[in-house]
């Protein structure tokens, strides 16, 4: 693969890793419960994703598919997330990828409007696998 990011070769490697935070805002709760909709994991999985495409190819890559999608846990309004990509298969143009949102933090409004926890361990949230490609 050439690019004029990567010098001609691609940076592409299994076992390489790209890890996100974030808050989940209240405007994204969805749901009763403060609860957010399985869209929002997919979606933080697109943006490791693209980070993982311009640090290996220099390109921010296209989706081709997701499988094995699995929702084990709520991600809800007020949860700090942690959402990691590994890619686990390179191929000529795609990399496949191992998926994970982890909740690492979660509100306790028992303790207060604004009282949060840090969970140790985090909770596994959503985990997939997908393709992307790079041109």
């Amino acid at each position: 693969m050439t690019d004029s990011t990567t010098g001609g070769a691609t940076r592409a490697a299994v076992g390489l890793r790209v890890t996100h935070r974030r808050y989940v805002p209240y405007s994204h709760a969805h749901y009763a419960g403060n609860l957010v909709d399985g869209a929002y994991s997919l979606a933080a999985f697109g943006d490791v994703a693209t980070e993982m495409c311009i640090a290996t190819d220099g390109d921010e890559g296209l989706f081709a598919s997701y499988s094995d999608v699995q929702f084990r846990a709520p991600v809800r309004a007020g949860d700090v997330i942690e959402i990691s990509a590994e890619l686990v298969r390179v191929g000529r143009r795609s990399r496949e990828m191992d998926f994970e949102v982890r909740v690492v933090a979660r509100g306790n409004p028992s303790r207060g409007e604004s009282a949060a926890d840090v969970l140790d361990p985090p909770v596994v949230a959503t985990t997939a696998r997908g393709v992307v490609v790079v041109p």
